[in-house]
Parts: structure tokens; sequence; C-alpha cells
């Protein structure tokens, strides 16, 4: 039976300049923020098998009041050791998914993988798009150093992991995006990043400006949302600020 914990890093809002500015609903309004913003979670999620401590997606990377990295003061606070983490398995490389691929040392400035105990799975494609597009929605400096280690595995196109987690190239939300499925034999937990990123997007035709693909990514949610529904998926919500996880 699969252990799911979502790792919220809180809601923050996100418009066209591609920065993200906490939100807290019991204080702050969206008529305050500019013109357009979106109301996001940023939720990384940790799958727990019989065989793997799975992270799906690396956050913000921001570090907390303490200096601690939040995603690995979220896994503390759960009870894990983020040294403890077997598979980094990545949708794709914006810096609201990848932030935390990495951090950088604060007294030293150099770099090194966050989870250095685990292995990165990342398509090679979109590696090399998020290093050529370095700027708004990408940021080389949180992933440069992927190329350079050798616990860093590159997916190309549709493949599985030991035997029972599925990615797909989908290239829908980004050309290089993909999607993955964990299905240990109980349970079948499906993570689609920036394609199924909130219940109401699954549920409505809507074709979003910020997609790469508007209406491939509108297809691919109808039909992520049928097989789930024909195969009791568990659907992770990475931007669903109050919905973590369903089944339909």
């Amino acid at each position: 039976m699969a252990r799911i914990i979502p790792l919220s890093e809180g809601s923050f809002t996100v418009d066209g300049t591609k920065k993200f500015i906490p939100y807290d609903e019991h204080k702050d309004s969206m008529k305050d923020r500019s013109a357009g913003s979106l109301l996001v979670e940023i939720q990384p999620f940790l799958v727990i098998t019989d065989r793997d401590i799975l992270l799906l997606d690396t956050g913000l990377g921001f570090r907390n009041a303490d200096g601690i990295l939040q995603l690995h003061q979220n896994l503390i606070d759960n009870g894990i050791n983020p040294m403890e983490v077997t598979k980094v398995l990545m949708s794709h490389l914006h810096k609201d998914h990848a932030g935390g691929v990495s951090m950088e040392d604060i007294i030293t400035g150099e770099r090194s993988l966050s989870f250095p105990h685990a292995t990165y799975y990342v398509s090679r494609k979109e590696l090399d798009y998020a290093i050529a597009n370095d700027g708004k929605s990408y940021l080389a400096e949180e992933v440069n150093l992927l190329p350079k280690r050798d616990n860093v595995v590159f997916t190309e196109g549709n493949g599985t992991i030991d035997g029972y987690i599925h990615y797909e190239h989908s290239g829908g939300h980004c050309p290089y995006h993909q999607v993955f499925l964990i299905d240990d034999g109980e349970d079948k937990v499906f993570f689609g990043g920036d394609e199924a990123p909130q219940i109401s997007m699954m549920r409505s035709r809507f074709i979003a400006k910020y997609d790469y693909d508007g209406k491939k990514t509108m297809e691919l949610r109808q039909q992520y949302m049928e097989r789930g529904k024909a195969e009791g998926w568990t659907f992770l919500f990475y931007h669903d600020t109050k919905l973590p996880t369903t089944k339909f």
C-alpha cells in the first residue's frame, strides 16, 4: 500500500513576470495582486512504496527562517530523513518544480544536489531546453549540476523504472514535460505535473495561455481523467490549494 505525503511549501500568486509571491488567505487579498495573477499551491509529493521513497518534483527551493531548505524541513516534519529519499522524479524543470533540485551553500556559494543519495529521473531534452531558455520560467543555475552527477538518469519518450514506475512524454505544458504512473500492484498513483495540476482544470475544458500547447494539454487532462476513472488512479495535484489528492 503506497503512502502519499503532500509536502506543501505554501500558497503563492504568480503573474506574467513569473515571480512567485507568498499568499496568506487570512491576511492577503487577490484584489491587491496584479491583474491576471493565479493563486497556486506549490506542493511536491512523497510516495512511499515497499521499494522506494519517491519524491515527485522539488518545489521552489525556498529556505525557511532557520535557513533550512523548506522541502527538507517538510520531510523532517513527516519523520523522513531527506537523505533517505531514493528517487526524485521530475515532471519538468520550471523553477516552481525544480527549485529544490539543488541548493546553494550559504557560506561558499557552491551548489550541491539537495538529495545526494537519490537517483534523479529527468528528461534529457527538457534539461537541454531549460538551459537554452534560462530566464523567466527556467533557472539554469538550479539544474546545471544534473549532467555532471552520476546519480542522474536521463529519460526519453516513454519507459518504465524498476518495473513499476511508468513515465510518458506528454509535451503539453512545455515541450518535454513528462508524467508518472506509480503502480506497485496495489495502488496506482498518477502525477501529471502541470498537465493535471488542479482538480478544477481536470473538470473544465479550459485552454490555458501559459501552456506550450494549450489544446493538447486540455485533451491530455481529459484522457488522464478517463484513464484514471477506469483504472482507479489516485491523482496528485501539485498546484491545488484545497485538494492535494483525489480519485475520480
